[in-house]
């Protein structure tokens, strides 16, 4: 699945512009989450300077991530463009409905999100 992630307030504490400290458990499960073969896509609305240390302080940290506000290549391919809305699976961001919940809690919630997706995916598109 393609993984949208909220950078402040969600990976780190939100000290914007700053960068907060790291949530506790958001490096293993993001790092998990990458291994078990994930696309995983950084989402935020920081820009210029700002981004360039975010990008910096999660390579800093060992966060792996595929992209940084945007598309996964086979999208743009399939879709033929490039919009503002970054396209995922799904979006972990702690202005979700209900807040964020524990790291945790969130990789669990994914395993069984994934399961249902695999399934949905093989099931014949009716006409």
């Amino acid at each position: 699945m393609i993984i949208a992630i909220d950078f402040d307030g969600t990976i780190c504490q939100n000290e914007y512009p700053g960068i907060g400290a790291l949530y506790a458990d958001a490096k293993k499960v993001i790092n998990q989450l990458h291994e078990d073969g994930h696309y995983i896509i950084i989402w935020t609305c920081r820009e210029n300077e700002r981004l360039l240390t975010a990008v910096n302080w999660l390579l800093e940290n060992g966060i792996k991530f595929h992209r940084i506000n945007d598309h996964q290549p086979e999208n743009l391919a399939k879709y033929g463009g490039n919009t503002r809305k970054v396209y995922a699976h799904l979006y972990i961001d702690d202005k979700q409905v209900g807040g964020l919940p524990s790291w945790d809690e969130i990789y669990e919630n994914v395993l069984v999100m994934t399961m249902e997706y695999n399934i949905n995916k093989q099931k014949p598109v009716s006409k």
